[in-house]
């Protein structure tokens, strides 16, 4: 019993969509983030929610790890096999199988991506918003409970899965959660799904809340003098309750950088980029009355944006920092790092790791959604370097200390793969033992996604 039975077995299954060929498992045991590469031993991929169940209870029986994956752009080692096994592809589950538009609802499966949904939904007046700027898969957004740049209106991937179907380790087929906008019945299964990395069952199909198009759509950016500022600004706007649908920060040095790769010419200041969602009145009242607040607290240079080809533009050069960071160091590796903290403290968390990316000597750039108190920072690093690879660990680890210590969380939308693992008793206490317990009772045999986010099993 082991792996190779299992990939025999499985190999009987699937014929031809089970590889073993090098460029497959390259490409399912890579990360974007610092992890070293951990390919499987196996690629499947599936096609019916019924051949998943028949992978699973293959790999049971065998003690085979199984390791699902969407397109691989997890940041904290979510989707890599670090025991071997078999990675599960949902490439080919790629279909919406139905819009209600009278119920602003989809159903569709895993393996389809944000983009595609949203193209599929154009004629329909509504949208999916959940916007991480990577084209993920919907199966895997839900798996790390995905966010990004739209949640402050929006909200995360929690608050738009109305429903899923998942295969468990026992390979048996469950539905949570209804159509139905609220439910008391039961247990909440649905939220127990979202956000476990895979690691109680795999999702093979999905119930989304959609959301009207909005009559209006305008961008715009403002520099400031400093972070406080730029942050300020932001509390004073989410107290007015003004509706934003993005708030990003962007500091000095992810300005300089997306200056030098997108050939912008934006001054070397902290900005806020900005959308604003609505009526064409409203847009307009909205915009002008956030120019007022930014004015008040020394923002320059406000410029709003409604033509379409102009806000893609934006956002696209946003979208793109990461890669825009890693060209200030070619050949570098990033630890690519993010916390959360009430919007209150978020100055105080930036500026501190500032401090400390300046005294540990790391390059770090740093961005954020900063409506929610979220924000990311790009360390670059030799990953041959093991001091330089210490020290960026030490600035990663102080910025979790100082967001816990705030009041905070170690990640607000990344997840915990095996990244962030080793911050789970510190901010949940025994309720990580209690997320332990609940993974050996639903996956005695370990088997789904181990290593990943619960406790070690002794």
């Amino acid at each position: 019993m082991g792996i190779q039975d299992a990939i025999a077995g499985l190999s009987a299954l699937l014929g031809h969509r089970l590889t073993r060929s090098k460029s497959d498992l390259d490409l399912h045991g890579r990360s974007e983030s610092h992890f070293h590469d951990a390919p499987p031993d196996a690629v499947a991929y599936p096609e019916t929610t019924r051949e998943v169940a028949e992978i699973i209870r293959i790999c049971v029986a065998e003690g085979c790890p199984v390791v699902g994956w969407g397109v691989g752009t997890s940041l904290e080692g979510q989707a890599q096999a670090f025991h071997g096994g078999v990675s599960v592809d949902f490439s080919r589950m790629n279909r919406v199988i139905e819009v209600n538009q009278e119920d602003m609802d989809v159903r569709l499966q895993p393996g389809v991506t944000r983009e595609a949904l949203n193209e599929e939904l154009r004629a329909t007046g509504l949208f999916f918003p959940i916007d991480p700027g990577a084209n993920a898969t919907l199966g895997g957004m839900a798996s790390t409970r995905a966010s990004g740049t739209t949640a402050v209106r929006y909200g995360t991937m929690r608050e738009n899965v109305l429903g899923l179907e998942v295969v468990t380790a026992e390979g048996r087929i469950i539905r949570t959660g209804t159509r139905a906008r609220k439910s008391s019945s039961g247990y909440d299964l649905t939220s127990l799904f979202v956000g476990a990395e895979g690691t109680l069952g795999l999702i093979t199909e999905l119930t989304l809340r959609l959301h009207g198009q909005p009559e209006a759509v305008a961008s715009a950016v403002c520099a400031f003098p400093s972070v406080q500022d730029a942050v300020t600004t932001v509390i004073e706007t989410i107290q007015m309750g003004l509706p934003v649908a993005r708030i990003e920060l962007m500091d000095r040095a992810s300005i300089e950088a997306v200056n030098a790769f997108s050939g912008t010419n934006l001054p070397v200041m902290p900005h806020l980029l900005l959308e604003f969602h609505g009526s064409e009145s409203g847009v307009k009242e909205t915009s002008e009355t956030f120019g007022d607040i930014a004015q008040e607290h020394g923002g320059t240079g406000f410029d709003r944006a409604t033509r379409p080809e102009e806000r893609t533009a934006l956002w696209t050069m946003r979208h793109n920092a990461f890669y825009a960071i890693l060209a200030l160091r070619p050949g570098a590796r990033a630890v690519v790092t993010d916390i959360c903290v009430p919007v209150s403290r978020l100055a105080e968390a930036i500026e501190g790791t500032r401090a400390d990316l300046e005294e540990a000597g790391v390059q770090g750039p740093i961005l954020g959604h900063v409506g929610d108190g979220n924000f990311h920072a790009v360390l670059l690093l030799d990953e041959h370097d093991e001091d330089e690879m210490a020290r960026a660990r030490h600035v990663a680890d102080q910025m979790v200390a100082r967001a816990l210590a705030l009041g905070g969380t170690a990640t607000g939308e990344h997840g915990i793969g095996v990244g962030k693992q080793r911050f789970m008793e510190a901010e949940h206490g025994d309720a990580w033992q209690l997320m332990g317990v609940l993974k050996q009772a639903l996956d005695p045999g370990d088997i789904l996604n181990p290593g990943k986010l619960v406790p070690p099993r002794n």
